[in-house]
């Protein structure tokens, strides 16, 4: 995914109201951005940090500004959780997901489950349709894992439920966790910050669930799903 124009770097003054933050541009224009993230941003909403943003000539915006990139750890990470639909569909296409490639058809957005839309029902006439959620991770607290979610997500936890009853239903089911970071090298469920959420992901696994983990390239011009990293759940389920 590139980004339509070149991203302005700044720095992080607040982050506020969950959907707003305050940038200073490196040319000392203060402005306010939206900011695409519902969660809590745990470590990447710290007042200094780098920070970069693009803008919309929209005038039906209120903000012309959107929070995309922060920097924190010495790398880059990706904020948006708008993003990784994007990505994912960006990949599909080019069957750069292996474990998902060959599908002839990516429909986005299809009625499932109890009033649910699921990202992706991917479908070919030769076999089963695969029923594909996609979540945005960029928690990372310490070492190189990866951790999601960063606050508590009922919401995602009926989606494993209802990716849950698709494998009942003969169907496959896929929860693709897409880690918009470039320095985690294993995932895991967060425990401590949403326990319902870690013992749904693992219930989910045992249902039939298949669980994929990818990180991302990340640059101000362009952020591109990249290598597969191991879920921690399913070492531990191994042993």
């Amino acid at each position: 995914m590139d980004f339509p124009q070149p991203l302005a770097r700044g720095r992080l003054l607040q982050r506020y109201k969950r959907f707003f933050a305050d940038v200073v541009l490196d040319d000392g224009t203060e402005i306010t951005a939206h900011c695409p993230n519902p969660g809590a941003m745990l470590g990447l909403n710290t007042p200094g940090l780098p920070a970069w943003v693009s803008r919309s000539d929209d005038p039906k915006r209120k903000l012309a500004h959107t929070l995309e990139l922060v920097e924190a750890d010495g790398g880059l990470v990706g904020i948006n959780t708008m993003h990784p639909n994007r990505l994912t569909a960006e990949a599909l296409a080019a069957d750069a997901i292996p474990e998902l490639a060959g599908y002839a058809t990516h429909r986005r957005e299809v009625r499932y489950g109890t009033n649910s839309r699921v990202d992706f029902l991917l479908e070919h006439p030769d076999r089963p349709p695969a029923w594909l959620e996609v979540k945005n991770c960029h928690l990372r607290r310490g070492g190189s894992l990866a951790e999601f979610p960063d606050c508590v997500a009922a919401r995602s936890l009926k989606h494993l439920r209802e990716l849950s009853a698709m494998v009942r239903e003969g169907h496959r089911a896929v929860m693709l966790f897409v880690v918009q970071r470039t320095d985690c090298d294993e995932f895991e469920a967060c425990h401590d910050l949403d326990p319902a959420y870690a013992a749904g992901l693992r219930d989910a696994a045992t249902q039939g669930v298949e669980v994929l983990c990818y990180d991302c390239d990340i640059s101000p011009e362009a952020i591109r799903i990249a290598r597969r990293i191991p879920w921690r759940g399913a070492t531990a389920d191994a042993e």
